[in-house]
């Protein structure tokens, strides 16, 4: 089983490039995400990655606003954070216990984030025109992950209804039909 440090910084890998590639003119751009555009996915993304530093520390957080961080170098500032995520992750201790007011086990909410990096990268890539495809050992983890998180996770309004998929769907097809995405979504 791989740390969730090693899987964080497989996709961060994978996402900095799509953030890297978003241009302005995009930021109004529907997403997969139905109550984000590009600008609002890319606010929460950072919120997330910034407030699930502090969760690996077993701190508490506050997600009850979002700032808007796309004026200046908002790409710049997603890979330092990013790298910030990682390092926390990294941290001994940071996988184990409880974590913050969350009260859930740690590798559990390190799966949150590592499920929010990675399908939100494949949101913004998808909205953007942009290639995405995710690292396969982190597909590997999020499979089991987001079957077990699902049912709590619509009870919160965080996944839709799965989205029906063909027999024989390649795994990340699964996993985000089993968030409620249409793995064949597209901004048109």
């Amino acid at each position: 089983m791989k740390a969730i440090s090693e899987l964080l910084e497989a996709t961060a890998a994978r996402a900095i490039p799509v953030v890297r590639g978003v241009t302005p003119e995009r930021l109004s751009a529907p997403t997969p995400c139905t109550d984000y555009d590009v600008r609002a996915l890319i606010n929460h993304l950072l919120q997330v990655v910034v407030n699930f530093q502090a969760l690996a520390a077993k701190k508490d957080t506050d997600f009850s606003t979002t700032p808007d961080r796309t004026a200046g170098d908002w790409q710049g500032l997603f890979e330092e954070e990013t790298a910030r995520l990682v390092k926390a992750w990294a941290e001994p201790g940071a996988e184990e216990g409880t974590t913050g007011s969350l009260g859930l086990p740690a590798r559990t909410v390190g799966h949150m984030v590592l499920g929010d990096l990675t399908l939100h990268a494949w949101d913004l890539a998808r909205a953007t025109g942009q290639d995405y495809e995710p690292d396969p050992d982190v597909v590997a983890e999020l499979g089991p992950a987001v079957e077990q998180m699902a049912p709590m996770a619509r009870k919160y309004g965080a996944f839709g209804e799965p989205f029906t998929v063909p027999e024989g769907a390649a795994p990340f097809g699964r996993v985000l039909a089993t968030t409620g995405r249409d793995p064949r979504w597209s901004p048109r």
